[in-house]
Order: C-alpha cells, then sequence, then structure tokens
C-alpha cells in the first residue's frame, strides 16, 4: 500500500522499489480492495524480496517491523513506521490501516521537499467510474 500512494502521490517523481525480508506469496487481496477504493491499483504487483544491492542504492529506506533483517548503510536515510498488519484483516480492519499509511506517505513526501499531486489530478478511475 505504502508503494502504491507513493508512486501515486508523488506523480513519478519518486523511484519506489517495494520488497520485503520475508515476502508472502501474493499480494494481500484485502490491501488490493482497500487500494481499489481510493483509486490505486495494485494488482499488478508481486511480492519481492528484499536485495542488499535495492537498499544499498536507495536514499530512503522505509520499514514496517523490518528490525535486523534489514541491512543498513551509512548515508541511506532510515523511517521504520510501526503500523497494524494488514495480513488476515478485513476491509473494516484495513481501512484504517491504509489512512495510516497515506498520512506517513504524505510526510515523508513533504520532508523530501516533494509537493503531492493534486488529488484532482492522482484520482485513477475505477472500473465502475468509467461509461
Amino acid at each position: 500500500m505504502a508503494a502504491g500512494f507513493l508512486r501515486h502521490l508523488s506523480g513519478g517523481a519518486v523511484e519506489v522499489r517495494s520488497a520485503g525480508s520475508m515476502p508472502a506469496d501474493q499480494i494481500n487481496p484485502v490491501a488490493v480492495e482497500a487500494m481499489l477504493e481510493v483509486g490505486i491499483d495494485i494488482r499488478a504487483e508481486r511480492p519481492k524480496v528484499l536485495t542488499t544491492d535495492a537498499v544499498q542504492a536507495s536514499d530512503v529506506v522505509v520499514t514496517m517491523g523490518c528490525g535486523d533483517a534489514c541491512p543498513v548503510f551509512p548515508g541511506t536515510r532510515y523511517e521504520d513506521w510501526e503500523l497494524d498488519d494488514p495480513a488476515g484483516q478485513g476491509i473494516d480492519a484495513v481501512r484504517p490501516i491504509r489512512e495510516e499509511i497515506r498520512a506517513r506517505v504524505l510526510g515523508l513526501l513533504d520532508g523530501l521537499g516533494i509537493p503531492p499531486v493534486p488529488a484532482e489530478a492522482a484520482r485513477v478511475p475505477r472500473e465502475r467510474d468509467r461509461p
């Protein structure tokens, strides 16, 4: 969800790499549904293993409970976002997690000096919104 928001709200101004130290077999379908509700389609995403090269090539690394499993390099900015895990939760529980992630992504963009794309311009029409 964070990668989806970052790609979407940055309007492509940020190169996003999304990976995990122990990724699942598939993207959480409830997270996909929650993101579709706000017009962001992450269905094409696939879980990937976090590589040392990816971390080393990044200016900012956002972790979510990665702990000692994530490589650390001098000169790289790290942020650990403690969030509830949406895995195994229903849509009503995932929506507030989605909104917390959106708020944190907006804060990250602000800290990077990147204005978010206006909501109207960033909105991706959902299938049911199309004629």
